[in-house]
Order: C-alpha cells, then sequence, then structure tokens
C-alpha cells in the first residue's frame, strides 16, 4: 500500500491526536477530556479538543462555548470555537440544546469525519477527541480517518465498570491503536470537614485492573465538589490553581504529566500513527 504524502493527510498539521474513551457511561469521561486538554495548554502547549460524544455533547458547556454560534472560514472549513486558548468543536453548537439525537451508525459517522476534516484544526500538537463510551462505530470511523497516536481509558473503581473499561482497551488495541493507560476518575473522597478519606466506590480498582492489563495508570481522580461547580461553570482552568484546591490540583497535573509522558514513550519506539485499512487486504 503506498503511503500517502504528508500534504495529503487528514489533519497533517496536529503533532498527536489521542482519544478519550471508556467503557461505559457515567464515569466522568468528557470531565477528565476537558481537563486533559486544559493541562496540556497550561503545560504551553496547542491543544483542540474535539467532542464527538453525538448523543450526549457536554464538552460546551465544560469549556463555556454553549450557545455560541458556528463561523465559517472561507467557504468550506469551520471555525473551532476559542475556549481561553482551547480550539474546540461540539454537536452542542450544531443542534438545540434540547434536541434528542436519534442517529443511525452512518450518520455518526458522517458528523465525525466532518468534525475531522471540515473544521480548520491548523496547527496542534495534541488534539483531544471526547468518544461516546462503549465499543460501537465512532473509534472505528476515528481510526479509518486519521492516525491516532494513542488511547486514554476512563474508569470508576468498582468492577461494573471495570469490566467495560478492560474491553474498550481491548477494542482499541484490536484497532491497532496504542492504549497509553487508565484515568481512574471518582477515585475517593475528602471529607471537606474532617479531611477524612472516604473510598466511596472501592479505590485502587484501576490501579490492579491497569496491572492486569499491562498498562499504565495515569492517574486517580478524587470526587471533589469544587471540581464539579467549576466544570459545569465552564471553568476547569480554576481546578489547576493550588491556592484554591491543592489535591485536584496536584491529582489533575499528575495526570497531565503522566499522559505527557505516556505519548512522548509511544512516539520513540513505535512508527507514527496511520490510519487503519478495515476489511481490506
Amino acid at each position: 500500500m503506498n503511503q500517502m504524502k504528508e500534504s495529503e493527510r487528514i489533519l497533517s498539521g496536529v503533532k498527536n491526536i489521542i482519544a478519550v474513551g471508556a467503557g461505559k457511561g457515567g464515569v466522568g469521561k468528557s470531565t477528565i477530556a476537558v481537563h486533559l486538554a486544559v493541562g496540556l495548554r497550561r503545560a504551553g502547549a496547542s491543544v483542540g479538543l474535539m467532542d464527538c460524544d453525538i448523543y450526549g455533547p457536554s464538552i460546551a458547556m465544560m469549556t463555556g462555548i454553549e450557545g455560541a454560534e458556528p463561523v465559517m472560514v472561507g467557504e468550506k472549513q469551520i471555525a473551532p470555537f476559542d475556549a481561553c486558548g482551547l480550539k474546540v468543536i461540539s454537536m452542542a453548537n450544531f443542534i438545540p440544546s434540547d434536541a434528542a439525537m436519534i442517529w443511525r451508525g452512518p450518520m455518526v459517522h458522517g458528523a465525525i469525519k466532518q468534525f475531522l476534516t471540515d473544521v480548520a484544526w491548523g496547527e496542534l500538537d495534541y488534539l483531544i477527541v471526547d468518544l461516546p463510551p462503549g465499543t460501537g462505530d465512532p473509534p472505528l470511523t476515528l481510526a479509518q480517518t486519521v492516525g491516532v497516536t494513542g488511547a486514554v481509558i476512563v474508569t470508576t473503581p468498582q468492577p461494573v465498570a471495570l469490566g467495560d473499561a478492560m474491553r474498550a482497551a481491548q477494542m482499541y488495541q484490536k484497532l491497532g491503536i496504542h492504549v497509553l493507560g487508565v484515568v481512574e476518575n471518582m477515585s475517593y473522597f475528602v471529607c471537606p470537614d474532617c479531611k477524612a478519606e472516604h473510598d466511596i466506590f472501592g479505590r485502587g480498582g484501576a490501579r490492579y485492573a491497569a496491572q492486569g492489563a499491562n498498562l499504565p495508570l495515569l492517574g486517580e481522580i478524587p470526587i471533589n465538589l469544587a471540581m464539579r461547580v467549576n466544570t459545569d461553570g465552564g471553568d476547569a482552568e480554576d481546578d489547576f490553581d493550588e491556592s484554591q484546591n491543592p489535591a485536584i490540583a496536584k491529582a489533575l497535573t499528575e495526570m497531565v504529566e503522566n499522559v505527557t509522558e505516556q505519548v512522548r514513550i509511544r512516539n520513540e519506539t513505535q512508527p507514527p500513527a496511520e490510519p487503519i485499512q478495515v476489511g481490506k487486504k
């Protein structure tokens, strides 16, 4: 098979594409995607954030661009929204806020491909792609369209979430996508009054599951009221402020540093990521 020329590649100006996925909904995948993007930008990288969770797009709210109207660049491309230095696109900005998405697979495939090809992403160090939970068509569409540097799997500590998370990791591996590691979200709760740590969902499950699958544990993010308030209000940047909330800021910073290190290792030890060819011999 002939190698595609650099000038012909989709997103040729993007150095690293990171998929953020989960085996099941409700584990805070989008929250982790937003904080990963914000943390990478704070570290000096140029970052884009693409909301491919078509049925439940929440990135617009979390980045403060909800209700913003898309703007065209030239005749054929859409300008990503600027969210405090992040380039962001979300289906939430193209549909009424109360609309239910009743789309079959081909329509979802088309929407994701349009976000990849018809948005003027420009030059980026990282493009973070927030995918729908589960092991359906969207990860396959992404992998067939662009070369994905790696995937970050988000889970909570309890077994019901871990089993689905490990199946999601296996799916990415079967697609030829390198799994960068696992993030345990809602890992524990720190009582604001007594400061005691409570393992509401059974802390540490992701660590053992990751070890069993020979995957790095990228972070353990606690349940935190301020983080919930900041994310819902489009102020995820405040969660990195050590003066306001040192525990959550430390956990998020460590997660970002671990992801950055795993991307570096992957790029130094493996060939550049290419779109996969499914069903072709």
